[in-house]
């Protein structure tokens, strides 16, 4: 397994300066952020490292020659949107924009890009299940037609208000991701895996590693705190950040060693990326960069 980092947590470096960063870092890949040039929609979002509008073969041959030049290499393009968006613009634009991706990982030589499903957050799972077919299974066709595998991260996007209460994200448990697999049955949909939203929803992070292991294209390496006496004042029906931490690996309720045995005894041999949301090292670049650094050294004692 590689280590590396998602290149979201540092949105003012060009992707010549952070592939610099993480080869002075001894990271040997990044996941590039690729969302439309413009305005963030949310905290971690609107970050283009590559910009796949008009791509073309000359654009890619560019950002190859960059990796090569610093020996880092790109695990995925990453762009995680809500194509599931109830306002049917909004879900158009999410979907063509990630159909660009998928057309610039092939031109990159990539195999992977990583994303969400996205949800209408004010509906059941069972109620959002037509339309995540009806969009869906297009968009797995033409990933297969591209050779790419879609890596969607089991992040809830339920923490603040303005996703209360089901979600932006469907593919959150084991239970769903059956059902999907089952209804999408292509061996280009799978997972980019983040082990820290399982314990943010009470479940054992190891869990469905080996029944889903031919199904994890992809990792995050995040941890989360849980602020058990926020629980004990507002309880965990409150929206999520009320009492829960993003925190980077080591510094949360993981058992990293543990975790990453568990990983080990199955068939994935992929990157493992750092994501970082922790603002305990603060919101400086110097500061993230330095939670990269610290991230890093923890995963080290496991992986090479």
């Amino acid at each position: 397994m590689k280590l590396g980092f998602v290149s979201a947590i540092v949105p003012e470096l060009s992707l010549d300066e952070v592939l610099a960063f993480a080869r002075a870092e001894k990271f040997s890949c990044i996941e590039a952020m690729c969302w439309p040039v413009g305005k963030a929609e949310r905290k971690f979002a609107g970050v283009t490292h590559v910009d796949v509008a008009a791509f073309t073969r000359a654009k890619a041959d560019a950002v190859n020659e960059l990796c090569a030049r610093h020996g880092v290499s790109l695990t995925a393009l990453g762009y995680y949107p809500n194509p599931l968006d109830p306002d049917p613009e909004v879900s158009r634009r999410c979907v063509e924009h990630l159909k660009r991706v998928i057309v610039a990982a092939e031109l990159l030589g990539l195999k992977n890009v990583n994303t969400f499903v996205g949800r209408d957050w004010t509906k059941s799972v069972d109620d959002n299940w037509p339309r995540f077919l009806k969009v869906w299974r297009p968009i797995i066709r033409f990933a297969e037609d591209h050779g790419i595998k879609i890596g969607i991260e089991n992040c809830p996007m339920s923490f603040t208000k303005d996703e209360w209460p089901g979600g932006k994200n469907l593919m959150t448990t084991p239970v769903i991701w059956r059902r999907a697999f089952s209804d999408i049955p292509s061996k280009n949909f799978g997972l980019n895996y983040d082990p820290s939203h399982f314990v943010l929803q009470q479940m054992d992070p190891a869990s469905p590693l080996k029944e889903f292991q031919s199904k994890i294209f992809h990792f995050h390496a995040k941890d989360v705190k849980m602020r058990r006496d926020r629980i004990n004042d507002v309880g965990v029906l409150a929206h999520p950040l009320e009492w829960h931490q993003p925190r980077i690996p080591g510094y949360g309720e993981m058992d990293w060693g543990k975790f990453l045995s568990a990983l080990m005894e199955t068939s994935y041999r992929g990157p493992v990326c750092i994501e970082v949301e922790d603002d305990t090292f603060g919101k400086t670049l110097e500061g993230r960069q330095q939670a990269v650094r610290v991230a890093g050294n923890v995963l080290r004692t496991w992986i090479g």
